[in-house]
C-alpha cells in the first residue's frame, strides 16, 4: 500500500470542487461567520477513533480509512454547498499542501530513517534499563524533534521487553515522556515551539526558560515509571519462560548509515526555518515557499536513499513494515480535513464560536490570566492539533515575541509547556503519540483504548500539570 493511495480517499473530491471553481480565493476565511455545528465531523472522527476499535475492532482495522474519508467529506461537501465550491476547494488544498503533505513527508522520512537503524543484542527490559533508555529519549527529543527520537527508540525498546507479560504501561510512558514532555526545550523539539522560533522567539528561549518545568515533568514521569515497572517486573510469572530474542555477545547498531540520514532530516528542517527566500509559488491560494519546498524533495531523498543502502537484513530484524505509517496517514488526512473549521472559529477570537474560550485566559483588567493559558492551550492541544494552538493564543496574547519573552514571559511559557505537556493526553494531541501506538500494536503490544489511554493521562499527567500550576502559573 502506498501513501498516495492512503491519501486517495479523502482527496478524491479535489479535482472536481476545482474545475468548478475559478478566480483567486484565500485560504484564511472568517471563522466568525461558522457556527459550532461546523465541529461535528471533527468530533466525529475523534469519537470514531476512541470508540470503534473498542464497538467494530474487525470492521475497525479494515476500513478505518473509509472512515476517516467519510468524516472528511462530511465537512467538505456542506462546505462546499454553503460557501461554495471554490472556496472548499482552496482550504482543502491549503490543508494539503501547507499542512498535510509536508507533516506526512516529514514523518515517512523519520518512519524509514530510524527503521534503518538495528540494535544488536538482547537487551533485557528491566525497570534500570527501561527508565534509562526513557532518559535517553527525553534527552534526544529536544534535539532531533520527538518524532526522530520516537522513531529511533521505540523498537529497541519494544523488543527489550519481548520477554514479559506486560509491555503497554511501557509505550504509555514512552508516549509520555519521548514523544511530547522530552521535547519542550528547543524549536526542533516539537512543532509548536518552532512556530515560535519562526515567528521571532529566540532559538535558546525555551531551554533558559522551560527547563525548570521540563526536569520537574521528566523526572517526576521517570520516577513514576521506575515504581510502576518495578511492581510488575516482580509480579510472579511477569517473565515469560522463553525469551524471544536470542542473546548476543555484541551490542551495537546496523544501519549505520542511517545516523547520517536523521542528521540531514534535521539539517533540512532547521534549513526550512533559518532561509528566507522570496520565491514562492502559489497554489490555488496557498503560498508555498522555495525552502519548504526543498526541504520536501529533500526528506523525499532521504528516505530513499534509505530505503536504497539499508540492507535488507536490517529491515527484517526490525520486523520493518508500512502498516502503521498508512494507518497515520489516512486517520491523519481527515484530522487535517475536519480540524480546518474548528481552527477558523478559534482564530476569530472574542467575535467566534469560541469566543468564551479566548476570553477566558483574559482577566477583567485586561491582563492575560497565565493559568488559563496554560490549561486552555493545553486542553485544545490534546485534542486539536497543538501547534496551530499555540499559533492561536501567541496571537492572542499579543503576537510581539520580544514583549511575550520579556514582559509577557510567564504567559509565553505557559502557552508553550501547554502545548508540549498536553500533547501527551489523547493519542491524537501530537504526532508521534499514534504512530507510536501503531507501531507497537504492530508488534503485539496490546495497547490501551482511546479513552484507556486518557485514563492513564489522567490519572498520571493530570496531577503533575496540577503541581506545575502552583509552582510556575498561578
Amino acid at each position: 500500500m502506498t501513501l498516495l493511495g492512503t491519501r486517495r480517499s479523502v482527496w478524491l473530491v479535489l479535482p472536481v470542487l476545482l474545475a468548478m471553481s475559478s478566480g483567486a480565493f484565500a485560504a484564511d476565511f472568517d471563522g466568525a461567520q461558522l457556527s459550532a455545528i461546523w465541529g461535528v465531523p471533527f468530533a466525529g472522527i475523534l469519537l470514531s477513533i476512541a470508540l470503534m476499535p473498542l464497538l467494530a475492532p474487525h470492521f475497525w482495522h479494515h476500513h478505518y480509512g473509509k472512515v476517516a474519508a467519510a468524516w472528511g467529506l462530511a465537512f467538505l461537501l456542506p462546505f462546499a454547498l454553503v460557501f461554495g465550491p471554490a472556496a472548499a476547494g482552496v482550504n482543502m488544498v491549503h490543508a494539503l499542501f501547507a499542512e498535510y503533505i509536508p507533516f506526512i513527508i516529514l514523518l515517512t522520512a523519520l518512519f524509514t530513517v530510524s527503521g534503518g537503524i538495528f540494535i544488536r543484542g538482547n537487551l533485557h527490559g528491566s525497570p534500570g534499563l527501561n527508565t534509562a533508555i526513557l532518559a535517553i529519549g527525553a534527552f534526544l527529543a529536544s534535539f532531533m524533534g520527538t518524532t526522530g527520537a520516537s522513531m529511533l527508540l521505540i523498537r529497541p525498546l519494544i523488543r527489550a521487553n519481548d520477554n514479559r507479560k506486560h509491555v503497554a504501561h511501557v509505550v504509555v510512558f514512552f508516549i509520555f515522556i519521548v514523544s511530547n514532555a522530552g521535547g519542550a526545550l528547543t524549536p526542533l523539539g516539537d512543532p509548536p515551539l518552532f512556530l515560535g522560533f519562526l515567528k521571532g522567539v529566540d532559538f535558546f528561549w525555551t531551554v533558559k526558560t522551560l527547563l525548570p518545568e521540563t526536569l520537574f515533568m521528566v523526572g517526576s514521569l521517570l520516577a513514576i515509571f521506575y515504581l510502576i515497572d518495578s511492581w510488575y517486573y516482580h509480579r510472579r510469572e511477569e517473565l515469560l519462560p522463553k525469551d524471544p530474542t536470542p542473546d548476543s555477545k555484541a551490542i551495537g547498531f546496523d544501519g549505520g548509515i542511517n545516523f547520517v540520514l536523521l542528521g540531514a532530516v534535521v539539517a533540512l528542517v532547521l534549513m526550512s526555518g533559518f532561509w528566507k527566500s522570496p520565491v514562492s509559488f502559489n497554489i490555488y491560494g496557498t503560498e508555498v515557499g522555495l525552502p519548504g519546498i526543498l526541504r520536501d524533495i529533500g526528506l523525499v531523498a532521504v528516505a530513499l536513499v534509505s530505503l536504497k543502502l539499508t540492507p535488507a537484513k536490517v529491515h527484517a530484524d526490525n520486523q520493518f513494515g508500512w502498516a502503521p505509517m498508512a494507518e497515520v496517514a489516512k486517520l491523519f488526512a481527515g484530522i487535517f480535513l475536519t480540524i480546518i473549521p474548528v481552527i477558523a472559529m478559534l482564530k476569530a477570537g472574542v467575535n467566534g464560536p469560541f469566543g468564551a474560550v479566548v476570553q477566558a485566559v483574559t482577566q477583567p483588567d485586561g491582563s492575560p490570566d497565565v493559568l488559563m493559558y496554560f490549561w486552555i492551550t493545553g486542553a485544545l492541544s490534546s485534542f486539536l492539533d497543538n501547534a496551530p494552538t499555540y499559533l492561536v493564543f501567541f496571537n492572542t496574547a499579543g503576537g510581539d515575541p520580544q514583549v511575550l519573552m520579556t514582559t509577557l514571559a510567564p504567559t509565553l511559557a505557559a502557552i508553550s509547556a501547554g502545548a508540549v505537556f498536553m500533547g501527551a493526553n489523547t493519542y491524537i494531541g501530537n504526532a508521534p503519540n499514534l504512530m507510536v501506538k501503531a507501531i507497537a500494536e504492530d508488534r503485539g503490544v496490546k495497547m490501551p483504548s482511546f479513552f484507556g489511554y486518557m485514563l492513564w493521562s489522567g490519572g498520571i499527567l493530570v496531577p503533575l500539570f496540577v503541581v506545575m500550576s502552583f509552582i510556575w502559573f498561578k
